[in-house]
């Protein structure tokens, strides 16, 4: 459905045809934990990735997965993971990449959390973060250390809705063979797709904008599947 408008990916995306299991238009809650396996050998390759299909919902979940498919679609990523949390999300996308030991630049213009878990939690598991003015996107090529995992933004920052140059932040990062990571809660993808400027991976509070009614939490990552992670060896 790539070709169609957004409006239309925001409302068809991941449930392009009826639910298969009752013909419901619209998506299903599946309020389920686990699965039937018809054997134990589908299990066994559904546990050991040989095979697709549904494991335990804090994997993978019918309804989460039209969200996942609809919320890549819509930023132009090839796959997308929902989480409890926006900051849940920030977290998954830092901790997959950097460990103890390693190095962070992020903005200095950040939600007050997620300033929080780089300048205090992080650090006490041993990732340290150093903060610049986004002003200049040079500032982050002059923090970046030989440990230096990644590059971390918002698109607006919180709560000034600063705005940054994505391209040049996205060229340093490239030019050193590291990812950027932005979070784009405050813009959402009606307004603009990071991707499309450069960003590898894009993280979001669904709580907010994309919610839409202050009523449920959520985060959602989403991977641009472009970024060469076999580049460089500071990646497994």
């Amino acid at each position: 459905m790539s070709d169609y408008k957004f409006e239309t990916l925001q409302l068809h995306v991941g449930q392009e045809n009826p639910d298969p299991a009752t013909d419901s238009r619209a998506v299903p809650i599946y309020a389920t934990t686990s699965y039937v396996f018809k054997d134990s050998a589908q299990a066994a390759g559904r546990f050991g990735l040989t095979e697709g299909g549904n494991i335990y919902t804090r994997l993978m979940n019918p309804t989460s997965d039209v969200f996942e498919k609809r919320i890549a679609a819509l930023e132009g990523g090839a796959a997308a993971l929902a989480t409890a949390s926006g900051s849940a999300a920030i977290s998954y996308a830092i901790q997959n990449i950097a460990v103890a030991g390693d190095h962070i630049v992020s903005s200095t213009n950040l939600y007050g959390g997620t300033h929080n878990l780089f300048a205090n939690t992080l650090k006490e598991q041993g990732l340290s973060t150093t903060f610049v003015d986004p002003s200049e996107p040079e500032n982050f090529e002059k923090a970046i250390q030989p440990n230096t995992k990644l590059l971390y933004a918002e698109t607006l920052g919180n709560p000034n809705s600063d705005v940054i140059d994505l391209e040049a932040i996205t060229a340093i990062a490239h030019k050193h063979g590291i990812p950027f990571i932005v979070d784009s809660t405050f813009a959402t993808p009606y307004l603009i797709r990071p991707i499309e400027h450069g960003a590898d991976i894009v993280v979001h509070s669904a709580t907010k904008f994309i919610g839409g009614h202050g009523t449920v939490m959520g985060g959602v990552v989403v991977d641009s599947g472009k970024f060469d992670w076999a580049q460089n060896d500071k990646f497994p």
